[in-house]
């Protein structure tokens, strides 16, 4: 049975009839294994659906065990949500070395809307990474600095939710290709939502005109991709877009997604 109703609309809760505590499990919240075949389900009826519903979806199914993830290159999926969903918890990974320009989208996200802005931080302070790792590794070895001041806290930031959302599209990069609307990370044991995994940046383009979204200004500075200042350089014409993040390095993702 599809997870839409028979006019396409009205999205139900696919919530698991209860069953008896597993564990190593919270009471309250589903297994692993019940996760997984939610996120199967979801991820095969809600393709071709709006990111409004897919959205919708994920915010009935999970409730206050849901997030959303921003890099805050822009607030697309954060302003998505807080349509759909209103007071949704939006998570911001400040790692310490991201540019003034991308602190003041999730300023300006904070300040405007209706969401609940979560700045989490690395357990080291730069200064404090210097020292035990020796300066500038993000130079030296950006996957254990990507782990440090990204993959971790996150990792962390999502232990008290089932499902979090990302901005993630299909039209970014390769590796992003395949990229479905609803999965399972068995990494993290939680289900993943892309609601806007179809949309091309014309689409992502016509929603930040449309609503009047919040935007990193260095894209208008030669940027095609935001991340930390050390790692970032301005993409030149004709380059994928991602190019400019670890220039120096066979590296593509800082390892959130993969």
């Amino acid at each position: 049975m599809s997870i839409l109703n028979a006019t396409g609309l009205g999205l139900i809760n696919l919530g698991a009839p209860a069953l008896a505590p597993v564990a190593g499990v919270e009471p309250g919240r589903r297994t692993p294994d019940e996760l997984r075949e939610l996120a199967a389900a979801a991820g095969r009826d809600l393709e071709g659906s709006t990111a409004e519903e897919i959205a919708k979806w994920a915010t009935d199914t999970f409730g206050a065990r849901f997030c959303v993830t921003s890099s805050m290159a822009d607030a697309v999926v954060a302003h998505l949500f807080s349509r759909v969903s209103p007071g949704v918890d939006v998570v911001f990974l400040d790692t310490g070395l991201h540019f003034p320009e991308t602190l003041k989208v999730r300023d300006t996200v904070a300040r405007t809307m209706n969401v609940n802005v979560r700045s989490v931080r690395p357990r080291l302070t730069v200064g404090q990474q210097d020292g035990e790792y020796g300066p500038r590794l993000f130079a030296r070895s950006p996957d254990e600095c990507c782990f440090l001041r990204k993959v971790e806290p996150l990792e962390r930031a999502l232990a008290e939710y089932d499902s979090w959302a990302t901005g993630l599209r299909r039209d970014e990069s390769p590796t992003r290709a395949n990229t479905p609307v609803v999965a399972f990370d068995a990494k993290k044991g939680k289900v993943k939502v892309n609601p806007i995994a179809a949309w091309t940046q014309t689409d992502v383009d016509r929603y930040i005109s449309r609503w009047n979204v919040p935007v990193n200004e260095l894209f208008k500075k030669g940027y095609g991709s935001i991340g930390c200042w050390p790692c970032t350089r301005r993409t030149k014409a004709g380059e994928d877009p991602r190019a400019g993040r670890w220039a120096m390095f066979e590296k593509t993702e800082c390892g959130l997604h993969v």
